[in-house]
């Protein structure tokens, strides 16, 4: 396009515009995709190391036996979904970014230190390029968690190097009551209601009017 070609001619920082065609190159989407590019990896080395000990049937029962055992010991399974909910986090914050034009003008995103597990979620931190701040996340929580699929998201900004922002995902509330306990009062009241509110009829004829039967 005439005008992108003007704006590359005149744009005086040239690596800049060298790391956004690395960016969006295949060489950019193996980056991005580098986690699950090495577990497919990884699972197809053991497959052919497998293959090469016992039949290529008795390998594929092998890998799903490991696999059935790693997810059914609690540990294991709660150590890999926290980390596939990093890997998702770190995805769907960078595909925000595109959307929302949360990028340089040359097309770089944010960079994207380290994603890691909390107690309620996953903390990203983010380094912005230039043309980016904190306050354009803060502007787009909303967008945020809706995009990760989450309850809440809190946008904070470091307080040395302020193009460092700390983006908490919240999935869970660890404060939130599991069952509501009921308060023995009710139980009281609702046993004097039935008890006194229909007094015997023998009561009722005894007593003056205006006055309430005592309690045995």
């Amino acid at each position: 396009m005439p005008w992108s070609s003007t704006r590359n001619r005149d744009n005086p920082y040239a690596f800049d515009q060298m790391f956004a065609q690395i960016h969006l190159s295949p060489v950019g989407m193996a980056w991005r995709w580098r986690t699950e590019t090495a577990l497919i990896l990884s699972l197809l080395a053991a497959l052919w190391q497998l293959t090469l000990m016992l039949t290529i049937d008795w390998a594929g029962v092998a890998l799903g036996l490991a696999h059935a055992v790693v997810l059914a010991v609690p540990h294991t399974r709660r150590f890999i979904t926290r980390r596939a909910w990093c890997v998702l986090t770190r995805h769907r914050v960078q595909k925000l970014c595109f959307e929302r034009r949360l990028h340089t003008r040359s097309g770089r995103l944010p960079l994207v230190l380290w994603t890691r597990p909390t107690k309620v979620g996953e903390r990203i931190w983010l380094w912005c390029r230039a043309g980016i701040a904190a306050e354009d996340f803060e502007d787009r929580t909303g967008e945020l968690r809706a995009a990760c699929y989450a309850r809440d998201a809190r946008v904070t900004r470091n307080q040395r190097w302020s193009q460092i922002v700390t983006i908490d995902i919240i999935r869970r509330d660890t404060l939130a009551a599991s069952s509501a306990v009921t308060s023995p009062l009710e139980r009281l009241a609702a046993h004097y209601d039935i008890d006194y509110a229909d007094p015997p009829a023998d009561q009722a004829a005894e007593q003056e009017p205006g006055t309430w039967p005592q309690a045995s």
